[in-house]
């Protein structure tokens, strides 16, 4: 009764609002109001049976990608939550909220962030037999540049909500290597190509790995840390990430 009247206490003192818009929310909402909830597309069928790029026909079957053909991918299957826009969308509450999380170091994003990717591809998780999360590392010069590692924030609460262990020593970033933004997709391979290694001190052995990043937008970075757990023993690699690209 009384944390009840305690809760009751806080939510008048300090309404639930936005995230993005600030507005008030109530209860039922999730993070964000009804507003900017329409503005977000979450990543449904029909997609990619593989890295899970969502489809435009939206009356197909899933099946595979003309890149996973071309390319077939390290991973068994990539899951993300919701849609990323481009840079041309100005003003769309999951990139603003990304953007802030990630580059504004407003940290307190990445715990609902987190619960919403945990909670959304609740299909996919129960689906992989998971013995352990790794996040993807950042070089250490970004890492004290940032502050922080998004990944490893969203990759705990993962961990937290589906009770699996999170090790974020496994996979190292060893090469620094430059901004993935303006490059080609074949460029961006190229350019991931060797950039990570494995702690020798942590082996991963015949174990499933679930990976976790915040945004898929080629694939190349996470394929890459896919390649480098597979050559050292790793069983499996799934991939979760909050958002990606289309």
């Amino acid at each position: 009764m009384f944390s009840l009247r305690l809760s009751q206490a806080l939510d008048w003192l300090y309404p639930p609002r936005c995230r993005y818009c600030r507005e008030s929310i109530s209860k039922d909402e999730d993070y964000f109001c009804h507003a900017c909830w329409a503005k977000i597309r979450l990543v449904s069928p029909p997609l990619c049976t593989r890295c899970g790029r969502p489809f435009l026909d939206a009356g197909g079957d899933d099946h595979l990608c003309g890149a996973c053909l071309m390319h077939a991918p390290y991973f068994e299957k990539a899951r993300s939550w919701a849609c990323y826009p481009s840079e041309e969308s100005e003003g769309h509450p999951l990139r603003e909220i990304v953007q802030r999380f990630k580059y504004r170091r407003k940290v307190s994003l990445g715990k609902p962030l987190g619960r919403l990717m945990a909670r959304g591809c609740y299909s996919f998780l129960s689906g992989c037999p998971v013995d352990l999360v790794i996040p993807v590392p950042l070089h250490p010069k970004r890492l004290r540049w940032r502050g922080f590692n998004q990944a490893v924030i969203l990759a705990r609460e993962v961990g937290r909500l589906w009770k699996l262990p999170v090790d974020p020593f496994i996979l190292v970033r060893s090469r620094e290597t430059p901004p993935q933004t303006q490059l080609a997709e074949e460029e961006r391979r190229k350019n991931m190509r060797g950039a990570f290694s494995l702690n020798p001190a942590k082996p991963v052995d015949a174990k499933t790995i679930l990976l976790v990043d915040d945004v898929y937008t080629s694939g190349a970075t996470v394929n890459e840390c896919s390649r480098t757990l597979l050559r050292a023993g790793a069983k499996e690699v799934y991939v979760l990430t909050l958002a990606r690209t289309v």
